[in-house]
């Protein structure tokens, strides 16, 4: 479980700090948070929500962008959305952002 974890950290260290170009990128939706938190990608990138829980489910809902809450993903899950357009994309996981400040940002760049 040690191992996982540092393995989960590390990762989330490198794909916080690296800016990715078109392809796809996953964001894993776990321990209520989303590993990574933050992002930074080129436009056209898709990002690929997981859901790695073994019970709960989540959303990731950008409000700002005018969406109705209530796309829950569960276990097993995928969202995906592919970012067309330059800015910084915040979102949340609608039923646990108080509870546990789930919540995320997708930096989208030229």
């Amino acid at each position: 479980m040690f191992r996982t974890n540092i393995i989960l950290l590390l990762l989330g260290l490198f794909v916080a700090t690296y800016t990715f170009a078109g392809e796809a990128v996953t964001v894993i939706a776990k321990d209520y948070k989303f590993q990574p938190e933050e992002i930074t990608v080129k436009v056209g990138t898709t990002v690929r929500w997981e859901n790695h829980e073994k019970r709960q489910y989540h959303s990731a809902w950008f409000e700002v962008l005018g969406e109705e809450p209530g796309d829950y993903f569960f276990p097993g899950d995928v969202r995906e959305r592919t970012f067309d357009k330059p800015g910084s994309y915040h979102y949340i996981c609608e039923p646990h952002h108080e509870s546990h400040q789930m919540k995320g940002v997708v930096h989208v760049v030229e």
